[in-house]
Order: structure tokens, then C-alpha cells, then sequence
């Protein structure tokens, strides 16, 4: 007889494995589960033992999954996400009908919360959860959809791309009346705000000036985590950010930041609304999904 009901390793490293495996990282599943790089590394080596087959290769940089791990991975990702579906809708059930977007704060302050509130006001009755997370919001539980810049890999979620942006330099009104026209080369030379995020999928300085044609050196300047962050420190004069035109249009309009031209690369990927299959989505998921979309389109005319 089986000493586990339905003949399963301990779920702890089930749950190590599966974080693990969906960052890659064991540094980053170990900051998700609250715990330490050393304890998913232990928890990962104690279900390799147990099944005797190993699930990562070790490299230098990280970790890559065996094909014995992909096929454990896509097992536990589907089983976690119908589990965590069966509880969200038990929860909706208990508090009402409930509907959870995520994206990246700089996301959700220029552009998302707004649209929230102006969906709030059509339909009262649903209540929006927002998630803000400057991480990578795919496999976090109960959210139905989140924005996203560039597609994500994972072939189980349903992807609508919203829009593709331009990226410019921008700064305060000073710093753009002394360098707008300027060549490449000196805009490389000034104080850059370099954005340092988890999620490798946004465009960097570095990925800008090659993209143009500069591959010279370019100013360590400044690095900051959080978009947000960077913005108000361009706003006070600290330096250049790479700037979102049309993420930025609030900012822009007011005049809080300037465009410095003529320098404007067309963004390599678009923002993507990224969520569960439609079937998987309550009326009222659906209801807010069909409005962010239908709000990029009616404000594609207002930044063209």
C-alpha cells in the first residue's frame, strides 16, 4: 500500500519545483516563497532523489529545465492553475463577483487605474482587485488577466496585443531645451536613469542605442528599480529616462516631461493584455477585459 493516498511526493517539493522551474531561478522562487535559495535548492534535490531522475541542469547562470522537468512543470502549472481557479470561485462565491488585473506600477499610476475607475463608474457592481507588482505577474494566483510588455511564453494563456509604442529619451524642461537635436553620441554621454527590473523583457538604454545604430559607450548614470521612481527623478531634473510615448501621454501633455527629439524608436514588442482562457473567465472578467480593450482603441485616435 501506498504510504500517500494519490502516490505524491511531500506538496512542499511540489510547490519548491514549480516556482523554481516557472522563474528559472532559484533565487527568485525562493523570494516568492519567502524562504531561502538554500531551502528550494533542498526541497528541489530531495524530489529529484525521490524520483530519480533530475529536473534542472545546473549551469553558471541559472538553471535549465531537464526534460524530465518540462514535463513535471507543465503537469504542476496546469494542476496549480485549475486548483487555483476552483478557489477563486469559491472566494467570488463568498464576496461578491470579483474581477483581478496586475501590471507594473508605472502601468497601473499613467494608465490602468484610471481605466479601472472609469469601468467602476459603468459598473458598480463589480468589484476590481488591482495588483501591482514590478515583477513578473505570470503564476500569481487569482489574478484573471494582467498587462504585459512583449508576449509571454506560456502557451496556456490567452494574449491580446493592445498596442505597440514609441520609445524616446525624455527629461524636465531644461535638460530638453539643451538637448534636443543633439547626435546620439552625446545623448550616450549624458546622466542616464537606468531601469533595473526582474522582468528582461523591457527595452534598456543599451538595447535603444544599438537599435539606432550607436554602439559606442554610454553613461553608467543612475539605476533605479521602479519606473515610477525614475520618472520623478527625470521630472526634478536628475536625468534622461527612456520614455514611453504613448504610456506617458498624461505626462507629456502637462508638460512634466518633455520629448527629446528627433531620436524615437518604435518599441520591439507591444503591451499585451495576458489572461486565462475565455473560458476560464466569469461575465464580469470578461466584461472588464472587452473595456481595457475597448479603452486603448477609442484613445488611439487622442495619441496618434
Amino acid at each position: 500500500m501506498s504510504r500517500r493516498h494519490y502516490n505524491l511526493p511531500p506538496l512542499t517539493t511540489l510547490a519548491a519545483f514549480e516556482a523554481a522551474a516557472r522563474h528559472l531561478s532559484f533565487k527568485n522562487a525562493a523570494q516568492e516563497l519567502s524562504v531561502t535559495p538554500g531551502a528550494v535548492s533542498h526541497q528541489v534535490k530531495a524530489l529529484e532523489a525521490e524520483l530519480q531522475a533530475p529536473l534542472f541542469q545546473r549551469k553558471h547562470r541559472g538553471v535549465e529545465l531537464t526534460e524530465e522537468g518540462e514535463a513535471l512543470f507543465e503537469a504542476l502549472a496546469t494542476s496549480f492553475s485549475k486548483i487555483s481557479l476552483s478557489l477563486k470561485t469559491i472566494r467570488d462565491r463568498q464576496t461578491g463577483d470579483t474581477v483581478t488585473i496586475g501590471s507594473t506600477s508605472a502601468v497601473a499610476s499613467l494608465w490602468l487605474s484610471p481605466t479601472v475607475v472609469r469601468f467602476w463608474r459603468e459598473h458598480p457592481d463589480v468589484n476590481v482587485n488591482q495588483i501591482v507588482n514590478d515583477r513578473p505577474l505570470r503564476g500569481i494566483p487569482d489574478v484573471d488577466f494582467y498587462i504585459r510588455y512583449g508576449r509571454e511564453r506560456d502557451a496556456r494563456v490567452e494574449q491580446t496585443e493592445l498596442y505597440r509604442d514609441h520609445l524616446v529619451p525624455v527629461g524636465n524642461t531644461e535638460l530638453a531645451d539643451k538637448l534636443t537635436g543633439c547626435p546620439l553620441e552625446e545623448l550616450a554621454h549624458q546622466r542616464l536613469l537606468h531601469l533595473e527590473s526582474d522582468d528582461k523583457s523591457w527595452t534598456t538604454w543599451a538595447d535603444w542605442f544599438q537599435q539606432l545604430g550607436y554602439d559606442g559607450p554610454i553613461a553608467p548614470g543612475v539605476r533605479v528599480n521602479n519606473y515610477a521612481v525614475a520618472l520623478q527623478a527625470a521630472q526634478d531634473g536628475v536625468g534622461l529616462v527612456l520614455g514611453w510615448q504613448r504610456l506617458l501621454h498624461p505626462l507629456l501633455t502637462s508638460g512634466q516631461l518633455v520629448p527629446i527629439g528627433p531620436h524615437v524608436l518604435a518599441a520591439p514588442h507591444g503591451f499585451h493584455l495576458v489572461g486565462r482562457p475565455d473560458a476560464d473567465l466569469s461575465e464580469s472578467a470578461r466584461l472588464l477585459r472587452n473595456w481595457v480593450i475597448d479603452e486603448v482603441n477609442r484613445s488611439s485616435g487622442e495619441v496618434s
